[in-house]
């Protein structure tokens, strides 16, 4: 019989635009509810809307084993460095979970850390999202995501690649303390009959930060176009005036209203995109996951990724695979399914197959066995 213990799980990653750690730590929240478990958790937020939210979300208020609380410092504050680790120990909480890179190196408590590392990006491409500010402040970066990892009982990485970066880059003796859980898919993401139309839409789904290539997409759009083709992009994702060079090729390249720049669109919005559109592109250099690729597979939408990081872990033998390096390979795995309507059904197939093997429950069974483990529990 296993002991019971007190989690504690960092749910101030859930902003207000939800996005990738974000959304990871909501899944999460959700699944746990589902994993039947001897254990009680406290949810800790900083703002009360996003609890509100996470709540209508992920239903942990109907669950008793399940506490949220409200602290006034994000995670990223100077002063959290002091005020969780005290409240974390007021609380008796058995184990932490930071899920993300950042968490206090203080502990006055007994309880043991878990975090997970979603990737090193900022640590290894420093010119993939140069205007960050884990890029401007780089070696209080890379100071501290070493200090945290050295110091955490155990690390959570979301692929085999990212484990293979913490383990040349920051912790060369720490194998053994490192889980590799992958992430799942809402069932929510599911194929619905398509619309008949003329030509091709492409979708998007992403921030603008150069490592996502989104350039490389937008010349590519316009090289297919050139050939003939009827084809169109829609991208999903917030502006980011720090990186604007994607609409302003879009507008020297004289694409106008073939490319739609949707911004932030809510969930409902989202599934609505990854169903109907024709073709989903990730051509990132760099991803410690990619879960859109697994989204937009469990809708039936055929992928194109490239062949970089975690997207063949990820994507299997059920996209097309291109070189983030090399522009033309991108341009022809467009031209190629636009071309082959029987490649597109044959990937789609390929694809539901595939986002069936991830599911949230089974990231939520492993992380609880990490919760076990660290605790010392039989």
């Amino acid at each position: 019989m296993t002991d019971s213990l007190h989690i504690a799980i960092d749910a101030r990653w859930i902003f207000r635009e939800l996005s990738g750690i974000g959304l990871y730590t909501q899944e999460l929240i959700a699944a746990l509810t589902r994993c039947p478990s001897p254990h009680r958790f406290t949810l800790i937020f900083n703002h009360e809307d996003v609890m509100a939210r996470t709540s209508a979300q992920t239903g942990y208020t109907s669950c008793t084993a399940f506490t949220g609380r409200l602290l006034r410092s994000g995670p990223y504050a100077p002063a959290d460095q002091i005020s969780l680790p005290l409240h974390l120990a007021k609380w008796g909480v058995d184990v932490y979970h930071a899920t993300n890179f950042m968490m206090p190196l203080w502990k006055p408590g007994r309880e043991k850390r878990v975090v997970t590392i979603h990737d090193l990006i900022p640590l290894l491409y420093r010119d993939h999202a140069p205007r960050s500010k884990k890029n401007r402040f780089y070696p209080v970066y890379r100071r501290l995501i070493t200090r945290v990892a050295e110091s955490a009982d155990a690390i959570i990485s979301v692929s085999e690649s990212t484990r293979g970066d913490i383990i040349k880059h920051l912790l060369p003796e720490g194998e053994a303390k490192i889980a590799v859980i992958h992430e799942g898919v809402n069932p929510v993401f599911r194929p619905v009959d398509r619309p008949a139309r003329a030509g091709v839409e492409f979708l998007f789904v992403g921030r603008r930060d150069p490592y996502k290539n989104l350039p490389m997409l937008i010349q590519s759009l316009h090289d297919v176009r050139r050939q003939g083709h009827d084809a169109r992009l829609r991208i999903i994702g917030g502006d980011d005036p720090r990186y604007p060079e994607a609409r302003e090729l879009a507008n020297r390249l004289n694409l106008g209203d073939a490319v739609h720049w949707s911004g932030y669109v809510p969930d409902r919005e989202l599934l609505d995109a990854y169903q109907q559109t024709d073709v989903f592109v990730l051509p990132s250099r760099y991803e410690g996951f990619g879960l859109p690729v697994l989204e937009a597979m469990a809708c039936g939408t055929p992928v194109i990724c490239s062949n970089t990081s975690s997207l063949p872990e990820v994507a299997g033998d059920a996209a097309l695979l291109i070189d983030p390096s090399a522009p033309a390979t991108l341009t022809e795995a467009m031209e190629q399914l636009m071309r082959e309507p029987d490649l597109r059904k044959t990937l789609s197939d390929k694809g539901l197959a595939r986002a069936a093997q991830f599911t949230w429950e089974e990231t939520a069974r492993k992380t609880m066995r990490v919760y076990e483990k660290v605790a010392g529990c039989s």
